[in-house]
């Protein structure tokens, strides 16, 4: 199978999918990073295709940059400036031509992340 990228978000504090979440994904290089794509979550807190579909995929070093601040601020969450989070990065690789998911699961004062299905 050809590899490919997905992702999602979850508000873990509201206990719903996060919608609106600007998502960009860059492909890692030392210390250059190259920006991929750039998204926007869905009301199912999922872009609507795959972030890196089969016919970009590359192996490799990948970083997600989820822009949670802005979601956290128009979401009612923000609370005091400055945010404890605002853009959560997670750099990963992809070792294998496999379906990589990356989800992140988000509140005001935590996230976490794993390698999904």
């Amino acid at each position: 199978m050809p590899g490919f990228l997905t992702t999602h978000v979850l508000d873990t504090a509201r206990g719903c999918p996060a919608e609106g979440v600007r998502i960009v994904l860059y492909r890692v290089a030392g210390t250059s990073h190259r920006k991929i794509a750039e998204m926007v979550t869905n009301g199912d807190g999922r872009t609507d295709t795959p972030i890196l579909p089969h016919d970009q995929f590359r192996t490799g070093q990948y970083e997600l940059v989820f822009f949670a601040g802005d979601y956290l601020r128009a979401s009612g969450q923000s609370g005091v400036e400055p945010l404890f989070l605002d853009e959560v990065p997670i750099r990963f690789g992809m070792a294998l031509e496999d379906h990589y998911h990356v989800p992140l699961l988000l509140s005001p004062y935590g996230y976490s992340t794993y390698r999904g299905s």
